[in-house]
């Protein structure tokens, strides 16, 4: 009898590095664990919903309305899954997450959710060193959520600064170690 694989939900909200979430999925998915993605209105304008359905070979979450059944989808997979991660993570996120907002499928989901969170924070490096999105990522922080990233590098903008997301082989690695019970 082959053992349970572990399950990811995997956020993706609308920064750029998006595109880098679908390599993230795939690398997930080649390695064994089941991937369920949680998208936000915003990521879809980015990448599409189809690409995310064909590598993880899971169905995509883009809204808490369209639900096959009677379950809440967010609460089932919110109880079912071993490590949430957010790939990007937006500040818009951060912000939503940090105060209990939970207007969509991934806020939902991520508020409901118990086990370890990790957030992959992308985004301008204006916005990263705001006052605002410290004072939530410190209060994260303290509840336990764990970061990677962001890192220095080229900037969708085009500034070189801190505020790009990790590369997709040192999130798989923090995953790796996260479920093995290492922080």
């Amino acid at each position: 009898m082959k053992p349970e694989k572990k399950k990811i939900i995997l956020g993706v909200t609308g920064g750029i590095a998006a595109y880098k979430s679908a390599d993230l999925c795939s690398k997930l998915t080649g390695a064994g664990f089941d991937v369920h993605v949680i998208m936000t209105a915003s990521a879809q304008q980015l990448i599409t919903q189809r690409c995310f359905l064909t590598l993880s070979r899971n169905p995509v979450i883009c809204s808490l309305w369209d639900v096959p059944d009677w379950k809440p989808e967010h609460i089932e997979l919110s109880e079912s899954a071993d490590l949430c991660v957010v790939a990007p993570c937006t500040a818009n996120f951060i912000g939503k997450y940090t105060h209990g907002i939970a207007d969509d499928a991934l806020t939902t989901t991520a508020l409901a959710f118990t086990g370890t969170m990790l957030l992959a924070p992308a985004m301008n490096c204006r916005m990263w060193r705001s006052p605002a999105v410290q004072d939530n990522c410190a209060i994260l922080r303290k509840r336990g959520v764990q970061f990677i990233g962001p890192e220095k590098g080229r900037l969708a903008c085009g500034d070189e600064d801190v505020g790009r997301m990790s590369e997709v082989p040192q999130i798989v690695e923090k995953i790796q170690q996260l479920l093995a019970g290492k922080k």
